[in-house]
């Protein structure tokens, strides 16, 4: 089974027929060297308004949905009429067809049934990944390529969470052998959609947004596959968000410890829970570009490389809060840390960045949904100051712990910008630290700048004069 190769691509890598050929081409070529299993995302935007038509039914509009719906379905079916064997595109009209009666009967259960709300929207939603799976093995049957459509339900196993449905792993992974290695030995190639699954009972869930990514790992960790490429839209992982830093550049490898703190802090080419499934098993991830697929992208494995100046990015979180709780009662006293975190998880409110003193805790959090009760359960334990409007800046690389001088570096670099919490230490690979969100971006400029784009001894003179 280790000669399978995962093939994952993203809803920007399959958003029109010209998408699907550039897709079509790279299947082929990985069919003629390995055994390739293709997981696929909805086409580009199909989940956003299969979940917006579910918003209207719940309040009642189901009307208003159709149009929408019925543009979406003809995307397929355009798309299916110019790159699958005509047979195959009656296929798919049929399919469409179909699928159309049973959406718009979800929508109407939806309308009248609004507290079977959460498993009605995940029906709903899984019909954009199994659309597309549908399409685009039509599509690669038509450049010749065995492809052979596999429902994503009958592999990935999850509890009942819909939106967010964790995997049950001992039977994701039986499932997905069991599906997938008598196509794989007969020199088939699967075709599933990702972000989908199902309980044991057989009700569809999905894992919730980049879900397809974390599809992807979960069925190479089952296959023990050699490889598992995640193909997008720009060429792998780069040093910094092009939209803020427009000459930031390819990182040719990365550890997953570096890989999973890019993702988690704001890396978008990377779900955060790839990685797990992946780091378990010690496969390598490389994510690649469908548009450039000459282009080596990123490699993702156990070692990584050492950069010379030790930092490989610097990704950045906007939308932040600040919350600093502080009281004399942490003074010399146990459990309070605690309590303190057991309301965070009450409300289901992850905390990403923690800094501590003797009578202080200052955290940050990007779901602030819950923030009013979360405060007023927090007041009984101390004065609670809440800041809101920042941003995590996060600068990572495998040296960071032992190249002397790169906090100084940094902080020199932004000297004039307000630093309101920082964080090193609890990873070997990052420092982090939270600025005004207003001025995050010129943060990250002025820090590729200097950590990527001088020359070190400018670095080094900085550092000791202290400009930026």
């Amino acid at each position: 089974m280790s000669e399978s190769t995962v093939l994952k691509f993203g809803g920007t890598s399959v958003a029109d027929a010209a998408a699907l050929q550039r897709v079509a081409a790279v299947v082929h070529r990985a069919h003629r060297s390995t055994r390739p299993v293709v997981v696929v995302s909805a086409l580009a935007g199909v989940t956003d308004a299969l979940l917006a038509a579910a918003e209207a039914a719940a309040s009642g509009d189901v009307e208003r949905t159709l149009p929408q719906l019925d543009a979406l379905l003809e995307r397929h079916a355009e798309i299916a009429g110019r790159l699958a064997r005509p047979e195959n595109a009656r296929g798919i009209r049929t399919v469409l067809e179909r699928t159309r009666a049973e959406i718009v009967d979800l929508l109407e259960r939806l309308a009248v049934e609004p507290e079977r709300g959460p498993a009605l929207r995940d029906e709903i939603a899984a019909y954009g990944e199994r659309l597309s799976a549908a399409l685009l093995t039509a599509v690669l049957q038509a450049a010749d390529v065995p492809a052979r459509y596999v429902d994503a339900r009958h592999c990935l196993i999850t509890d009942g969470t819909h939106g967010r449905a964790t995997p049950i792993l001992p039977d994701t992974e039986q499932r997905t052998r069991a599906e997938l290695a008598p196509l794989l030995d007969r020199r088939l190639v699967p075709v599933l959609g990702g972000y989908i699954g199902a309980t044991l009972e057989g009700v569809t869930t999905t894992l919730g947004r980049g879900g397809s990514d974390y599809s992807a790992a979960l069925v190479g960790a089952a296959l023990g596959a050699r490889e598992i490429q995640i193909w997008t839209d720009v060429s792998g992982v780069l040093t910094a968000d092009p939209r803020v830093v427009p000459g930031a550049g390819t990182i040719p490898s990365l550890s997953y410890a570096e890989a999973a703190e890019l993702a988690y802090f704001g890396a978008k080419v990377l779900h955060p829970k790839t990685i797990r499934p992946a780091m378990e098993r010690d496969i390598p991830v490389r994510i690649c570009n469908s548009k450039a697929p000459a282009h080596p992208g990123t490699m993702v494995t156990a070692r990584g490389e050492l950069r010379a100046g030790a930092v490989k990015a610097i990704a950045h979180k906007s939308g932040i809060t600040v919350l600093q709780i502080s009281s004399t009662r942490m003074l010399g006293a146990y459990g309070f840390l605690r309590g303190l975190f057991e309301v965070f998880e009450r409300h289901q409110t992850v905390v990403d960045v923690v800094t501590t003193s003797e009578v202080s805790v200052s955290l940050t959090v990007d779901d602030a949904r819950s923030l009013p009760d979360i405060v007023a359960e927090l007041e009984p334990l101390g004065t609670v100051v809440v800041e809101s409007g920042r941003a995590i800046v996060c600068v990572i690389g495998e040296g960071l712990r032992t190249t002397p001088g790169i906090a100084a570096r940094v902080f020199a670099t932004i000297s004039d910008i307000n630093v309101s919490l920082i964080s090193q230490g609890a990873s070997r690979v990052n420092l982090t630290f939270v600025v005004e969100e207003g001025r995050v971006h010129e943060a990250v400029l002025r820090l590729h700048e200097a950590l990527f784009e001088r020359e070190p001894a400018d670095l080094d003179a900085a550092a000791a004069t202290g400009a930026p």
